[in-house]
């Protein structure tokens, strides 16, 4: 199957192979690859060649390793777009995507100076804290905090837990359309807790938007900051929509 003393080193054959493999539609995305110690088998050759061959894969994108889980052919990334009117199921819904979220934690606490900024109170005033996981075909994609003015929405949080939707919550505030105001996007290592919500690696960078999203009048009513797995979105700018 490899061929020896060609000159051609042989995990960069392997390599080859398994993307000619992907390339050619063999392996269908989310498809599970075999173990090291299978290819090993397979290849005649030792794991550090396999492991040579894999990171090789990985760099070019054609796979992804999940630690303790193993390695898969790399899905589609989803295209989440940054508009006038962002909602995260639109957004999946879009691309044919199945959306999810799960509720962490819904939370009244004093506004810290960026968020009251953000949010034009004082800082020290109460904001509603919800903080979720956004998940698309079940897979975690987002871990986000959005925070709200209390004096504004008093009892969101319980609201919220009821509805499950920000739209529908504030909907119940009278509040029947609400648009993005601004969005800053930067890209950063994440920290420990953000790696462990996202289930990622603590050294592969995550997506961060910061969005400010204003009523019918330009008041703010919500402040976001939202980390994307790199591995899995792509943000996309829309100058209008």
């Amino acid at each position: 199957m490899l061929t020896r003393g060609s000159g051609v080193a042989l995990w960069r054959q392997i390599y080859e192979k398994l993307a000619g493999g992907i390339r050619e539609g063999f392996m269908e995305p989310g498809q599970r690859l075999p173990s090291e110690n299978t290819l090993s088998k397979e290849f005649g050759v030792n794991r550090h060649t396999i492991r040579r061959a894999m990171s090789a894969l990985e760099e070019e994108g054609l796979i992804r390793v999940e630690q303790g889980r193993g390695s898969f052919v790399r899905e589609q990334v989803i295209n989440y777009s940054v508009k006038k009117r962002t909602r995260f199921s639109e957004n999946l819904n879009s691309q044919h995507r199945t959306p999810g979220s799960v509720l962490i934690q819904a939370v009244t606490e004093e506004a810290i100076p960026e968020v009251a900024e953000a949010l034009e109170i004082r800082p020290g005033a109460f904001v509603t804290r919800i903080t979720n996981a956004g998940e698309a075909d079940g897979r975690r994609i987002s871990y986000s905090h959005s925070y709200f003015p209390s004096e504004r929405f008093p009892g969101m949080a319980r609201i919220y837990r009821e509805t499950g939707s920000v739209t529908q919550t504030l909907e119940r505030f009278g509040v029947s359309d609400y648009s993005r105001k601004r969005t800053r996007v930067i890209a950063r290592i994440p920290s420990g807790e953000e790696a462990r919500e996202l289930r990622q690696p603590k050294n592969r960078p995550v997506l961060v938007t910061e969005s400010v999203n204003v009523d019918r009048f330009g008041v703010p009513v919500e402040f976001g900051v939202c980390h994307f797995a790199s591995d899995w979105v792509q943000i996309l700018v829309e100058s209008s929509s």
